[in-house]
């Protein structure tokens, strides 16, 4: 049975012990999948991002590896995380809006509803109970989707970053192909997993590759530095990135999960500045070991500058445990940072979930 306890007038419902005990779990199989060193070759042209085995980060110099891994899962401490975190209303857009109107709802950790006149986009989106291979175990969400997934409006595009189990819900997934046949465009190497769990309208896409959804949108998929793994002996067979999408003559970027590195200042050299840039700033203690794979809110203001954007807007918290921080961290973390470096508050904001914000 679990037990519960009282701290700063909420109830505390994910002990330090138990989410260490997921974690380690977790790891267990990313310690299998670097060991077992199993890769199929697979179709795709050798690359600057892709040796014919395995994807790999062009700006990374180090790994993690084995015994950093080891020592992470032997000294990791978490903050306890309340049983669930309550939202404020939802507050959907019920008008139809103008031309170069963009309203963007945060709905929760990378999922973001990116609305125009001509087109409804989900990204990343997450409505299971856990980000888990199974249903029965992993880490547990503790904070509700912003709007529930009968509320959505027709979806005519869903973009997948990448495979990890917050990012691709293969169930969440499903529920949408079933309500709304929208196209999903995914990173190389994802596009068979989807098919083969009923999804044709799928394309995947490299690195700098353009599409255009009929004469509503066009998206590019751009880098990142990260990583892919859905099981023990596919690490790194599929890729991972961003997107910037041009929507009539607004260019909005989605960063989907990434550690800072010279990719946002290329992005901006070759695809433009972004007027809203949906940037991650969670899941980043400890900083030794995360940096490598997640921006933390002070690398999220440098890829923010880095892009040039007009306005950025904060995803990938509140809403699963995966790292030390405490809940609130990474938006505590962001105003600090944003008034230490004497940038303006409104231009890096934080949205609540569920409530729409015309742009």
């Amino acid at each position: 049975m679990e037990r519960f306890f009282k701290k700063d007038n909420y109830e505390i419902g994910i002990t330090r012990t138990e989410s260490k005990n997921i974690f380690v779990l977790s790891y267990i199989f990313f310690l299998l999948f670097i060991l077992s060193g199993c890769c199929v070759p697979t179709k795709y042209p050798n690359s600057d991002h892709y040796n014919g085995k395995h994807f790999y980060n062009p700006t990374q110099l180090e790994e993690n590896g084995i015994w950093r891994t080891l020592k992470l899962l032997t000294t990791i401490d978490f903050e306890d995380w309340p049983k669930k975190a309550q939202n404020e209303k939802t507050n959907l857009i019920k008008n139809p809006l103008y031309k170069d109107q963009i309203a963007i709802t945060f709905i929760n950790h990378a999922t973001v509803l990116i609305q125009s006149r001509e087109i409804n986009i989900l990204t990343d989106p997450v409505w299971s109970e856990r980000i888990s291979p199974v249903s029965w175990a992993g880490t547990k969400r503790v904070r509700e989707p912003g709007i529930q997934i009968e509320d959505l409006p027709p979806i005519d595009l869903v973009i997948i970053s990448h495979n990890h189990y917050d990012h691709l819900d293969l169930e969440t997934l499903k529920t949408l192909n079933r309500k709304f046949s929208p196209k999903f465009l995914v990173p190389l190497g994802d596009k068979e997993l989807l098919q083969s769990e009923g999804i044709p309208n799928t394309d995947e896409m490299d690195w700098w590759q353009t599409i255009k959804i009929e004469k509503k949108a066009e998206v590019t998929f751009a880098p990142t530095q990260h990583l892919s793994a859905r099981g023990i002996f596919d690490w790194n067979r599929s890729l991972w990135g961003s997107y910037m999408i041009t929507i009539g003559n607004k260019r909005v970027y989605f960063g989907g999960d990434a550690a800072y590195s010279s990719h946002y200042k290329e992005i901006k050299r070759r695809l433009g500045e972004p007027d809203i840039s949906l940037l991650p700033i969670g899941a980043y203690e400890p900083r030794w070991f995360m940096r490598l794979v997640h921006m933390n809110p002070l690398d999220a203001i440098q890829a923010h500058l880095d892009l040039g954007s007009k306005l950025s807007i904060g995803i990938h918290f509140g809403t699963f445990q995966q790292t030390e921080e405490a809940l609130n961290a990474p938006v505590e973390e962001l105003k600090k940072e944003l008034l230490k470096a004497g940038l303006n508050l409104s231009n890096f904001i934080v949205q609540k979930e569920g409530i729409a914000r015309i742009y």
